[in-house]
């Protein structure tokens, strides 16, 4: 009969060690993405800013537009018989080329109503002055359209310059012309109601400027 083996070691009950947990990582992934929103919060709010300041500028400066448009819109115009040393030229030959010049500008730029005349200061000094009334969007942009009105007839305006346009604002310029009794100064304003055009012979834009201004306070009223 066989001898008894050694009595069997009792392992006792199963140990339940449960589900083993998830694997670990650095950062929780709710941490994680709440960290990310919190992250983009201060960029939405500089973006959500800058936006507010654009929109801010441009209503402001439509509503500074749309007050110079209203402002400058009903403008009107009267031929002077004299503004300061200017006296105006009544002879035929006078009142055809300011006809003329009304007509050139008419063709040139939309307007209500196109004015024209011929100022006369000594035989040898002359100023061709040619001017129109209505709304006018883009005065710059208007201004150089008439402008090569006198490009197409004697040449190129150049040296273009920003001179003061007085207390009626809007823009005023003057420039250099080539013809062929010698160079002429060309002179310009335009607002959103009105443009004008002056061509003067033996003067530079310098001495051109202030009497191209004083036609204009003359000339224009609102």
């Amino acid at each position: 009969m066989p001898e008894p083996g050694p009595n069997p070691i009792d392992l006792g009950e199963p140990i339940d060690i449960g589900t083993p947990p998830p694997a670990s990582s650095d950062e929780d992934p709710d941490t994680d993405a709440d960290s990310k929103t919190k992250s983009k919060r201060p960029v939405r709010r500089v973006l959500i800013a800058i936006l507010l300041a654009v929109a801010t500028a441009a209503v402001a400066m439509l509503g500074f537009t749309s007050w110079r448009i209203i402002a400058q819109r009903h403008a009107e115009l009267e031929i002077q018989p004299s503004v300061g040393p200017l006296s105006l030229d009544y002879s035929r030959e006078g009142a055809s080329t300011a006809d003329y010049l009304r007509t050139a500008l008419a063709a040139e730029v939309e307007l209500d109503r196109t004015y024209g005349a011929v100022y006369q200061e000594a035989p040898d000094k002359n100023v061709l002055f040619l001017a129109g009334t209505g709304l006018l969007w883009t005065p710059g942009k208007d201004l150089d359209a008439a402008m090569n009105l006198i490009s197409d007839g004697e040449g190129a305006v150049t040296e273009l310059k920003t001179v003061d346009p007085g207390p009626l604002d809007g823009t005023m310029k003057c420039g250099i012309t080539k013809s062929s009794d010698g160079d002429l100064t060309v002179c310009g304003w335009a607002d959103h109601g009105s443009l004008a055009l002056a061509m003067f012979n033996n003067r530079t834009p310098a001495e051109a400027a202030p009497l191209m201004l004083a036609l204009r306070n003359a000339t224009e009223s609102r």
